[in-house]
């Protein structure tokens, strides 16, 4: 008689998501246990049945919203997309610390190709192998019954109904002590998976184009510049405005850092032209907020709040005569230089600057000369401001933003995956890149003291970044629960001894509000002030600058 191998059994479709929304509640959700059973409160037996309660109420809610989202049409691909999601976050989440809220889902969407290769490790391929091709492969290969379609959404609605009672009531049994954690640990509302993921997509999808319907308003119509110096369009002040990326001020040098990772810059500290602000807060964790921020006039506060959108501080100084140009190493200006001309130097291929095909900051630098020649000559002889927007230290591959030549702390941690490397590796890498911003920003000084028109230069980072403390890695935390790593960052003024004469700079009035606390609100209104700017959007109590360089 021939053995038959018996065919499995098909599985109900809302068996099978109740077999899904275990794996997620539980294993998709191992940083958030992780981090709960690590807390001081998650001691003693009324903590652990708190946390039973709470692995409960996730599978309930994720059960629930499986229940209403996935109907057998698209159970398999849905399923697939989940597993891969919430392992890919929870990878992210453990290793680097960080939370996937709104402001992270937008830095997913800006990261280009090269960015996106330098998070590439085995790690995170072995998580993504155990967490969703494995579990995937299996997933994909179990039959499901044919249920019809009353019958089905009856049962599958009532598995959500019962879900939602089932969270709600041990929720209720269990408010205080939830309550206290949530409040106490907002971050861990942030971890939960894949409701952060959905939750972040659906608020960024919904803002992107709710913003992109809106008008764009205009700033600054009454905005007037210098008047033109004659007949030599390259007589007038040249103002350069590096935009830092990833710097965090507690490693920089000028501020009292225990290692010199700004001698070049504490050089021209040293000769009076460079003031160092040691109290800068940015306006966000991240590029995508920061950038955006730092060039509006709203303020942190304002910007957070906007309903609409605004032009910038580009717009205002091009609208008052000035030639403007944004250099680009990094991923993009954010929206801010749109208007304005703007120039990639990402792919150039120039000897030396741009092994493996991304380029080092000074590529912006051996490129400049040649884009300000291409702006109109009328223009120039107003006043020129040039952005030039930083690869800086651009995390986690920290060691790809120093050359060979410049990497005076060793050993580096040459790691994706910054949790493998010890701390001070990590810690040499990343001030191995700030040494390398001291060498740009001082090449760049230089260049500018050869020019025969006035110069200046102003740099400010975009955001911090944490090495390690308290297990975080990276940025991007929400601002209200970022750590000062994150968020104090480094500024500095340099100016010619034309232009300090020209402008009446006070460098000693400059010095005294050196340390006074300042942000990236302050900005907007500083540069207007450099360029000589008139208009009712300056704010000259926002000015650094206003004290120091009487109006002309």
């Amino acid at each position: 008689m021939p053995l038959t191998v018996p065919l499995r059994a098909p599985w109900h479709p809302t068996a099978l998501l109740l077999v899904l929304a275990l794996w997620l509640a539980t294993l998709g959700n191992f940083p958030l246990w992780t981090v709960l059973w690590r807390l001081p409160e998650m001691h003693g037996p009324q903590a652990v049945a708190t946390l039973g309660i709470l692995v409960l109420v996730v599978l309930a809610a994720t059960l629930l919203l499986l229940s209403l989202l996935v109907w057998p049409r698209w159970l398999k691909p849905a399923g697939l997309l989940l597993l891969a999601v919430t392992a890919s976050s929870s990878y992210f989440m453990a290793s680097y610390g960080i939370v996937i809220d709104p402001t992270m889902a937008t830095n997913v969407v800006q990261t280009d190709m090269g960015e996106a290769l330098d998070l590439l490790s085995w790690p995170l391929l072995v998580t993504l192998a155990l967490g969703a091709v494995l579990p995937g492969i299996w997933w994909w290969r179990q039959p499901v019954r044919a249920v019809g379609a009353v019958r089905l959404a009856g049962q599958q609605l009532g598995a959500g109904l019962l879900g939602l009672l089932v969270a709600v009531a041990l929720l209720w049994t269990s408010f205080q002590d939830v309550a206290s954690l949530m409040r106490n640990h907002k971050q861990l509302r942030y971890m939960v998976n894949p409701f952060n993921t959905a939750y972040a997509v659906g608020r960024v999808a919904v803002g992107r184009t709710t913003q992109a319907q809106k008008p764009l308003r205009p700033l600054g119509e009454d905005a007037r510049g210098p008047a033109a110096t004659g007949t030599d369009p390259d007589g007038a002040p040249l103002i350069v405005l590096v935009v830092g990326e990833t710097a965090r001020a507690a490693n920089f040098g000028l501020g009292g850092y225990g290692r010199d990772t700004t001698p070049r810059l504490k050089e021209l500290q040293g000769q009076g032209g460079l003031v160092y602000f040691s109290n800068v807060s940015s306006c966000g964790t991240n590029t995508q907020t920061s950038v955006p921020c730092m060039f509006s006039h709203l303020g942190r506060e304002g910007y957070a709040d906007a309903s609409g959108r605004h032009e910038n501080l580009l717009d205002v100084l091009q609208r008052a005569g000035l030639a403007v140009l944004w250099l680009d190493n990094q991923s993009g200006c954010k929206g801010v230089c749109e208007r304005v001309p703007n120039v990639d130097t990402r792919a150039l291929d120039l000897p030396g600057l741009c092994p493996d095909g991304q380029c080092l900051d000074e590529a912006m630098l051996r490129q400049l000369p040649q884009e300000l020649a291409k702006l109109p000559a009328e223009r120039r002889a107003r006043g020129t401001v040039v952005v030039m927007h930083q690869m800086g230290s651009h995390g986690p591959a920290y060691y790809k933003r120093s050359p060979q030549a410049l990497k005076p702390f060793q050993p580096e941690c040459t790691s994706h995956a910054l949790q493998e490397c010890p701390v001070e590796h990590i810690q040499n890498a990343y001030d191995n890149s700030l040494r390398y911003t001291d060498h740009f920003l001082a090449e760049t000084v230089q260049w500018l003291q050869a020019q025969k028109r006035p110069t200046a230069l102003l740099y400010v980072s975009d955001h911090g970044e944490s090495l390690g403390e308290k297990g975080l890695y990276l940025h991007g935390m929400p601002y209200r629960m970022a750590p000062k790593e994150q968020t104090h960052v480094p500024m500095l003024a340099w100016a010619s001894k034309p232009l300090q004469r020209e402008m009446r700079w006070n460098m000693a009035c400059l010095q005294t509000k050196a340390a006074q606390p300042w942000s990236h609100d302050n900005l907007f209104h500083t540069v207007l002030g450099m360029a000589r700017v008139g208009t009712q959007a300056h704010v000259p109590a926002l000015d650094i600058l206003s004290d120091c360089a009487p109006p002309a």
